[in-house]
Order: structure tokens, then C-alpha cells, then sequence
């Protein structure tokens, strides 16, 4: 069994650090505006508890073998996604089907495929959709080609990308009018980068994915120079990223606040304060989803000596899980706590299993709905 005062103590850690850089100004202030509907199994929240460890299941008596499911918290559906996902659903109650979804609205096949069912189709491009058509544009932001083209063809057109995304946008066009430069640190064929890249001329954003790619970038001579990055990745290694920028171009501009969301950050908290404490760590979500493998690569850097993505709890592979006592769990930004909740139950199936949930922040962030869904 793990040392639940060791774990403690290693979560208020965590705190302390969150704290600190809070004090500093280099986390988001989460914002409560309009409140919309939970999505199926997630209307359950988060607990209200701060302790940073809550028994949730005790033991089952009986011969099963035991083992103990560390529960990172936060997990599952940010903001953004409830929204997304809201939008959808609520297009297709006012206006009927079929809806069209310009690219899969979150990086989820169960949530792709439950809205498939209440009658939305997704395609990759604009021109799959007939003329007349009504049109959902993906959480992760589309060029501004995209609206222009859907305006052309007369197309009724919501937006659903996540207002941090969203963000991200007008920092680029903000830089772009003051004659910046823009240096964009994010994943290469990733929607999100695409989205952004395209809310300018071509050759004004020049694209880095590594400390490598920072080192050798190139930019114009005597250019004045402005980063932002993708909101889904990795906190520590876009840190390192951000400190060779500024080392090279030392009146690089920046952001007023973090482009990595509250719920990347506050996700990567939770998955590093269970990491070194697990003999084996699961993270749910899809393979084409940035938040969910950026968790993966955090909790083998936090000390997970096995860490793994698993689209579902038919995706366990149990003989990794008979060689283990303490197993870490926790899902992407864009998984629905209903997969959670099928791993538990699989698990529980199979082992006396005790879950301890490890709560490094509550998350109260809600955004609006568009005008056209809340509106007669």
C-alpha cells in the first residue's frame, strides 16, 4: 500500500509550486461566466474536498488479490470540451438533423461516436457539406479561410473553438499588426496549430516543436519577435523551449498570460503527484489526442516507469496489471468520466480494490454558449 502521508506531502508540494506561480502571474485566472449542462456522466463534478486524498471505494472482501487505483484529480472534460460537445447537442435539438462537424469537435471517438448517434456527421473539409447546410466548427479552431468559405457558400456555421484557443488567435493577429514576427511552439499537423497558423498570411508564423528546433531557428534578420504556443502541451518541456527563445532573442514578446490552458496545467499537476507512486499508470483518451499524450510523457517523467494510453478499459493489458500493487489512473482533457468510471469497474472486477483519489485542485471554469443556441 503507498505511504498516504508520503503522498500527501508530495501533493502539497505540488501546491506550494502552483502557489508560487500564481504569486507570479504565470497561471490563468479561472473565470465562472455562464453555466452549461454537464454532458451525461460528468455531471457529477469534481469533489468540493481540498484533502489531497479521498477514499472513494473501500475494500471488497473476499479472495480477489488487492490492489489500489490512484485517481489523479483534475481529469476528463475541461471546459472547453463541455462546450464544444454542448454546442453540438444543442444545435441538433434546435435545428434538427443532420448537423455537419467540421473535423471531430474533440479528440475522442466515444464522444465522436455518441453524437453520431443523436444524428451529427463529421467531415475533414468545408466542401463535404452540401449547400444549405448547417455547420459546427471543431474545440480546436479552424483558419480563417474556413469561415470565409462557409459565408461564401451561404452555409449557417457555429463556432465552437475553445475561447483559450480562441485566445491564442488574437495574440497572433495582435503581433502580427505590430509587425512581429511570430514564432509558434506546438505540434506540426496538429488542428490546433493549423487553425492558428492560418489566422495570418503565409511565412508570418514560423512553426517550433523542439529545444533543438529553438536552437537553429532562423528568423528574419533585425525582426522583431513574438511567440505563443499551442494550449495542449507539455508545461515543462515548453518552459524549456520558451527559455532557449528568450536566451536567443532576448526582447522576444510574449504572451500577458500562459497559452498552455488551466486544465493542461492543472492535469499534468495531478498525473505528477501520483506518477512516482504507481507501479503502473493508465491514461484514457484517444491516440490523436495532444493532451492526453502529452499526461503520458509526464508521468514517465515524473518517475512512472510504465505509463500508458488505453482508449478504453478494453484497451488494459492485465498482464501488466498482475505484476502491479498501485496503479495510477487518470484521462484527457477530452475523455468523459464515464470511461473512468468503466476502468473502476473492470478493475474492481478482477481485484479487492481499494481507489484513493489524489485532488490537486478543483476546477470551477465554465464558458458561454453562442448567442444563436441560448436565444430564441
Amino acid at each position: 500500500m503507498i505511504g498516504t502521508q508520503k503522498l500527501k506531502r508530495r501533493i502539497e508540494k505540488s501546491n506550494q509550486k502552483r502557489r508560487l506561480r500564481k504569486a507570479r502571474g504565470t497561471v490563468t485566472k479561472q473565470r465562472t461566466e455562464e453555466k452549461p449542462r454537464y454532458y451525461g456522466p460528468m455531471s457529477a463534478k469534481p469533489p468540493t474536498t481540498m484533502d489531497a486524498i479521498q477514499v472513494k471505494q473501500g475494500s471488497d472482501p473476499g479472495k480477489k488479490p488487492p490492489l489500489t487505483l490512484l485517481l489523479a484529480a483534475p481529469r476528463g472534460f475541461c471546459a472547453g470540451v463541455e462546450r464544444a460537445i454542448r454546442i453540438v447537442e444543442l444545435a441538433i435539438e434546435k435545428y434538427g438533423t443532420p448537423i455537419y462537424v467540421r473535423h471531430e469537435i474533440v479528440h475522442n471517438r466515444s464522444v465522436v461516436e455518441g453524437l453520431e448517434k443523436l444524428g451529427a456527421i463529421f467531415i475533414e473539409e468545408l466542401d463535404e457539406a452540401p449547400e444549405g447546410a448547417r455547420v459546427i466548427f471543431s474545440a480546436h479552431g479552424v483558419p480563417k479561410s474556413v469561415p470565409q468559405d462557409a459565408k461564401r457558400r451561404q452555409l449557417f456555421y457555429l463556432d465552437a473553438t475553445c475561447p483559450l484557443v480562441s485566445k491564442v488567435h488574437v495574440e497572433a493577429e495582435r503581433h502580427h499588426s505590430a509587425g512581429r514576427t511570430i514564432i509558434l511552439v506546438g505540434h506540426a499537423g496538429h488542428p490546433e496549430v493549423i487553425g492558428t497558423m492560418g489566422q495570418l498570411p503565409d511565412g508570418a508564423v514560423m512553426l517550433v516543436e523542439s529545444v533543438a528546433d529553438a536552437e537553429r531557428l532562423k528568423p528574419p534578420e533585425n525582426a522583431a519577435l513574438a511567440y505563443i504556443t499551442q494550449t495542449t502541451l507539455s508545461v515543462d518541456d515548453t518552459a524549456d523551449i520558451v527559455a532557449v527563445l528568450k536566451r536567443r532573442f532576448s526582447s522576444i514578446a510574449g504572451p500577458h498570460k500562459d497559452d498552455i490552458c488551466y486544465a493542461t496545467t492543472n492535469r499534468q499537476e495531478a498525473i505528477k503527484a501520483i506518477a512516482p507512486h504507481a507501479d503502473l499508470v493508465f491514461v484514457i483518451g484517444s491516440a490523436n489526442s495532444s493532451n492526453s499524450q502529452r499526461l503520458v510523457e509526464v508521468a514517465r517523467k515524473a518517475g512512472a516507469s510504465n505509463a500508458r494510453l488505453i482508449e478504453n478499459a478494453d484497451a488494459i493489458d492485465w498482464t501488466a496489471v498482475a505484476r502491479a500493487r498501485i496503479v495510477g489512473l487518470s484521462a484527457g482533457a477530452s475523455a468523459p468520466e464515464v470511461l473512468v468510471d468503466e476502468v473502476i469497474d473492470a478493475f474492481r472486477k478482477r481485484f479487492d480494490l481499494t481507489v484513493e483519489e489524489a485532488i490537486v485542485t478543483r476546477e470551477d471554469v465554465e464558458f458561454k454558449l453562442p448567442r444563436a443556441l441560448v436565444t430564441g
